[in-house]
């Protein structure tokens, strides 16, 4: 459904694209990680059509963005960085006018608009102009042109920025509501939603794709993978305890946090610490306040593929 191959996008000044290829299929959420400035955003606009790139090529439903760009756009829906809406227009009126040139008309035109407008909760706002309207409502009005046209394709740019926990927890329901019948693909800052709603991840800096592959299989990468945490309650012997769990054959270091009485035990590869220090501290009749198995972390993986602070040498 989207097919980019050895994307480039060249400026006087900066290299924002460099020879970057991947393939988004029905029924995927690709989340699309970098750090500031690494051609996340340059990307998702030519996939858009609204820049050209300088060289490569990007293909919606078949349809090249550049041979074919009206095409493309049919199959599409965008949300812009900023979800960007004309601040003078109503929000009714803005979602007439996103219908109109969507070719939107009769039955499925007021049932496209009553079903966007409720979805994303916008009708104590309809007859607000957009100027007047919190970050969060433009960034739901954004959304609602974006899917108005019900495209197979969304392309999102930071969906959920602006939005409060709830309004979070309500786009990203709705995101894996339109997933199966759908290609998207979402950027983010925000990892824990890779975690909430991506089936594939992929990684780039520099423009280049750095890392691609399910986001736990990502996480597996990291040193946290395997790693038990755990924490004692009260009053005990937090360093003796640290000294019995660094024994234990299947750890391989700690990590510790004696102000709160929590240890992360490191696995040596190939064990499994949770079932020994389990055992531990039964037989040791530590008062334990939580005990858990760490899937790892993407943040430490995003930081060591980017080469950001904290990536390991």
């Amino acid at each position: 459904m989207i097919e980019v191959t050895g994307l480039c996008k060249h400026y006087p000044d900066v290299v924002a694209v460099q020879d970057l290829s991947f393939r988004v299929g029905p029924g995927e959420i690709l989340g699309f990680l970098g750090p500031n400035g690494a051609g996340k955003t340059t990307t998702m606009r030519i996939i858009a059509g609204f820049i050209a790139p300088s060289a490569g090529s990007a293909a919606v439903c078949g349809h090249d963005v550049v041979r074919e760009p009206l095409a493309a756009r049919r199959k599409l829906g965008y949300l812009a960085e900023g979800a960007p809406g004309y601040p003078e227009m109503s929000v009714r009126a803005f979602l007439d006018f996103v219908a109109d040139v969507r070719a939107l008309a009769g039955s499925e035109r007021r049932a496209r608009l009553a079903q966007v407008i409720e979805r994303l909760a916008l009708a104590e706002v309809l007859e607000r102009t957009i100027d007047t309207l919190s970050k969060g409502f433009r960034r739901r009005v954004g959304l609602a042109q974006a899917i108005l046209h019900d495209p197979p394709v969304l392309v999102l740019d930071e969906p959920t920025d602006g939005l409060d926990p709830n309004q979070k927890h309500e786009v990203r329901g709705l995101i894996r509501e339109m997933a199966p019948g759908k290609t998207i693909v979402i950027s983010t800052h925000i990892l824990e939603e890779v975690h909430a709603v991506c089936t594939r991840a992929i990684i780039i800096a520099g423009g280049r794709l750095l890392a691609d592959d399910r986001p736990a299989a990502l996480e597996a990468r990291s040193r946290y993978h395997n790693a038990v945490t755990l924490e004692l309650a009260g009053s005990q012997d937090f360093e003796r305890a640290c000294a019995e769990i660094a024994a234990l054959p299947s750890v391989a270091a700690l990590e510790r946090d004696a102000a709160a009485g929590r240890l992360t035990a490191f696995a040596r590869p190939g064990a499994q610490p949770l079932g020994p220090i389990s055992e531990l501290a039964a037989r040791q009749r530590w008062s334990v306040r939580e005990l858990k198995l760490e899937g790892g972390r993407l943040d430490e993986v995003f930081r060591a593929v980017t080469g950001g602070p904290g990536a390991a040498a």
